[in-house]
Parts: C-alpha cells; sequence; structure tokens
C-alpha cells in the first residue's frame, strides 16, 4: 500500500501566497492581536486556494515580519524605552491600566508590550497611582440577545454639551461592537440621527431586525425609517404594520448606557481636560459666534479622528474575562462580522439601494442645513486662514495654539468690512448660537402608528426575564 504524503510536504512544492493578496487579512487580524497560529488558520480555511497555494507557520511569520508586524519579543521594548509613548498617553487618558495602556501602545504606536512590564513601570514611575483601588460592589445581570443583527441600540450623552458638543452611538449589544460613534454640535435632530444609522445600513448592505432607543422625538427618524425598510423587505410585516422599533422606558436602553460608561472613564477625562483649558483661559468664549464657529470648524473634525480612532480599538480588543457572560467571548468586530465562529446566528437582512435612498430623501435630505457644520461663507474663509497657517497636523499639544491664531485671523478680516465679504460679515455678526441651535433641533416628525412589537419589558417569562430583539416578531427564539 502506498504510504500517505505529510501535508508539510506536500506544501513544500507550491509557492507562498502573493503578500499583497494577504496582507489585508493579516492586518486585520493583527489589530485583533490574534496569535500567528489563529490569523494562518484563518487564511488556510477561509482564503487562501490549498490546491495553488501552500503556506507553513514558519513562512507566515517572515511574510508577517516583511509586513513590518513585530511581536513583542522581538520588539524587546523596556521601561526605558515605552516611557516617553506612556507619559504621552497618559496625558489624554489618566485612569487607563496596564491593560488600557498595551492597547493604546498597540493601537496608537503599534508597540507590543507585555502588560509586566507596564506592572514593572507602574510600579517606578507610577506607585502612587498603582497603589490606588476602587472598590465597587457590582450588582450582576445578564444580558441575552439571540445573534448577530438582532438588535441596535442608539442613544444620546449630552455631558459635553457646555462646551457646544453632543455625542451619539450606535451598538450592536449582542457582539458589543460599536457601529458608530459621533460628535456634532447637535444630537438631537432626527434627521441628524436617522443619517448616522442609514450611512452605516449603507457601508455594510445589511440591516438588524430591529433598532431600539430611549423614548424622544429625536429618534423619530429612525423609528420611522426601520419601520419602512423592513416592510419594504418583507411583504408580511407590511401587511401587519408592526412597528419595527423597540421604546424603552425607564432607563432600560442597558447596553448603551454601559458603553457611555466605558466611554467616560476610558476616553472622556484627557479630552475633557484638554477642551477645559480653553474655557478657564478665556481662549473660547461659546457666546461668541467667531469663537464657536472656530471651535466647530477645528475641533469637530479633530476629536471625531480620535474617536474614531478609539472605537477602533475597542471593536478590536477582546473583552476582559468574565464566566458571569454568556455572550460570545472575543474581539466584538470578529464577533459581528463571523458569528458562525461562535456558534452563534446573523440575523442581518440584505437591503435595496434604492430603498435606503428612499428613507434619506424622505426623512434625512442631504441638503438640509444640519449636514453644515458651519456656513459655507465661513467654512471658505476658515479653510484660507487654516491653509495660510500651513495647514498643521493637529494633535492635542497644538490645537489650542492652532485655533487662537484662527480666530484672530478671522477677527482681522471681520475688522476690515471696507475690503471684507460683505456676507461673511453678516455670518460671524449674526450667527446667535442659542438661536441656531433651537432651529436645528428640528421638527419632530409624525411618529409612524401600528402595533408594537411582542415580547419586551411589558410580557416578561414566567422566570421574570424578558426579550428585547426582533425574533419572531419579538417573541424570540423559543425552546
Amino acid at each position: 500500500m502506498a504510504s500517505q504524503s505529510n501535508p508539510r510536504q506536500r506544501n513544500q512544492h507550491k509557492p507562498r501566497p502573493p503578500i499583497e493578496e494577504i496582507e489585508p487579512i493579516v492586518r486585520k487580524y493583527w489589530a485583533m492581536r490574534k496569535t500567528d497560529i489563529q490569523i494562518l488558520k484563518i487564511l488556510r480555511e477561509e482564503h487562501l486556494d490549498l490546491t495553488k497555494y501552500g503556506l507553513s507557520i514558519n513562512t507566515f511569520r517572515e511574510m508577517r515580519k516583511e509586513m513590518g508586524l513585530e511581536r513583542a519579543r522581538t520588539q524587546k521594548h523596556t521601561i526605558e524605552s515605552i516611557h516617553e509613548f506612556v507619559s504621552e498617553l497618559r496625558a489624554l487618558y489618566p485612569l487607563a491600566g496596564a491593560r488600557e495602556m498595551s492597547s493604546l501602545l498597540f493601537h496608537e504606536h503599534g508597540m507590543s508590550v507585555p502588560r509586566d512590564l507596564l506592572y514593572d513601570y507602574f510600579k517606578v514611575y507610577e506607585a502612587d497611582l498603582f497603589r490606588e483601588r476602587k472598590t465597587r460592589r457590582i450588582k450582576r445581570r445578564r444580558y441575552w440577545c439571540a445573534g448577530a443583527n438582532d438588535i441596535i441600540c442608539v442613544d444620546q450623552h449630552d455631558k459635553w454639551k457646555y462646551l457646544g458638543l453632543a455625542f451619539h452611538i450606535g451598538e450592536d449589544p449582542f457582539a458589543g461592537v460599536i457601529h458608530w460613534l459621533k460628535v456634532y454640535h447637535n444630537n438631537n435632530n432626527p434627521k441628524l440621527i436617522l443619517s448616522y444609522y442609514l450611512d452605516f445600513i449603507e457601508e455594510f448592505g445589511y440591516m438588524p431586525l430591529i433598532t431600539q432607543s430611549d423614548l424622544g422625538s429625536e429618534n423619530y427618524g429612525i423609528a420611522n425609517a426601520q419601520t419602512i425598510l423592513r416592510q419594504w423587505h418583507d411583504p408580511r410585516l407590511r401587511d401587519k404594520g408592526t412597528v419595527q422599533h423597540r421604546w424603552m422606558r425607564s432607563k432600560k436602553n442597558i447596553k448603551p448606557e454601559i458603553a457611555w460608561s466605558q466611554f467616560r472613564r476610558r476616553w472622556s477625562p484627557g479630552f475633557q481636560t484638554l477642551l477645559d483649558e480653553g474655557l478657564r483661559e478665556g481662549w473660547y468664549d461659546t457666546t461668541r459666534p467667531i469663537d464657536t464657529l472656530t471651535f466647530r470648524w477645528l475641533f469637530i473634525p479633530y476629536i471625531q479622528a480620535e474617536l474614531d480612532a478609539y472605537v477602533d480599538r475597542i471593536n478590536n480588543t477582546r473583552k476582559r474575562a468574565d464566566r458571569n457572560k454568556i455572550l460570545p467571548h472575543g474581539p466584538p468586530k470578529e464577533i459581528f462580522e463571523h458569528p458562525e465562529r461562535y456558534g452563534a446566528l446573523d440575523f442581518k437582512i440584505k437591503v435595496q439601494p434604492e430603498a435606503i435612498q428612499y428613507v434619506r430623501d424622505r426623512f434625512a435630505p442631504p441638503d438640509d442645513p444640519i449636514f453644515e457644520l458651519v456656513p459655507p461663507t465661513f467654512a471658505a474663509y476658515a479653510g484660507q486662514v487654516y491653509a495660510e497657517l500651513g495647514s498643521p497636523e493637529l494633535t492635542s499639544k497644538n490645537i489650542w495654539q492652532v485655533y487662537r491664531e484662527m480666530v484672530e485671523r478671522l477677527e482681522a478680516i471681520a475688522a476690515r468690512s471696507a475690503e471684507g465679504d460683505e456676507e461673511y460679515i453678516e455670518v460671524v455678526e449674526e450667527f446667535d448660537v442659542q438661536s441656531q441651535l433651537d432651529d436645528m433641533s428640528g421638527e419632530a416628525y409624525p411618529l409612524m402608528e401600528g402595533p408594537g412589537l411582542l415580547g419586551g419589558l411589558e410580557n416578561r417569562r414566567e422566570d421574570g426575564s424578558f426579550y428585547l430583539g426582533g425574533v419572531n416578531e419579538g417573541l424570540g427564539l423559543g425552546e
């Protein structure tokens, strides 16, 4: 009988795959901090034509190094080599512990630093902080969800409105993945809030079964659009006329509240200190139109870029191990994109582009004034002044200096009334911050009527539990 050939021997005669073919996939799972063996397994099982290419673990490691991706053992960091980077990050993330700091170093600077080394660093440079411990008594609750795309929870965060900034989040509670985390000067306009959701499903190509939010007219756009889109793609729902959105009362929109709690602890402190400096020093007066307009034009895109980096880090980081958790353990992005790897279901519904365009034109037309960060005339002058300053790359260290120089130059333009643009002067002088916010709150949509979803808080099971998703019109998977 002929002997079976060794798979490793068979692969020796096959060429390795082109590096440009596997690099995007490797970088995707490298960002999730997966091991070489885990990445290789995904490549071999889901992406490579093994009849054409061969890829052993040693060859894979060689290719990974060619991509500039090195593990902690190769980087050989020391307390001294990470000191500058940790000090820089500490200014913006004052409460970050070893786990968070390790993630920050990895995602912000591409540094693989073991937690043990960070513990040693903290003992040397942050001994007082290292000894501090907060005791919390946690009342545990189990959250159950049927699978990915069962539900998307949305919520707003108003604690920075004194700075002229407002936040909004959309999250899949099953995977724990954040679909969007937006900052703007407004978060109570239903057209704006709906645009976040439509942008997400347009990019992804699919929609969840239902959406969920707190009570509030700012969420009428999402509720109406979700109902129309679901009925568009499922005639049975159209015949029944059920509303495909859950309204949560008495602070039961739990998952976004947890996300905001993490946000306030992990991201907010350092950036809030940075922004408060402008108020404290008198550089930023929220009642002066030119200050407010310049602040919006400069700071909102900067903060959004920082939020995008935060979301990318959260979505690619496996949550801390928790034996009480019944949802899958893993990087949220992977759980959402590949629930089958975790033995989970995916309830995504493919959305027709024309359906998205219909609800966008009806409920969130792109030409609405809410989508203008600042008036166009002011934006043109601000862009001109920024270019004159050399279009500097904005950081936490220079953004207030750039802001002050821009305000000074824009004030000079306004002062030269004889030579200046009358339209620009009118924009600056007549821009009323509060009245503009009131105007942009948006008229409340009439909420679509129809029978609500089954299940929910009003229909608890015998054991007191309840299901909030949209499977089986709200009844869940059953036995």
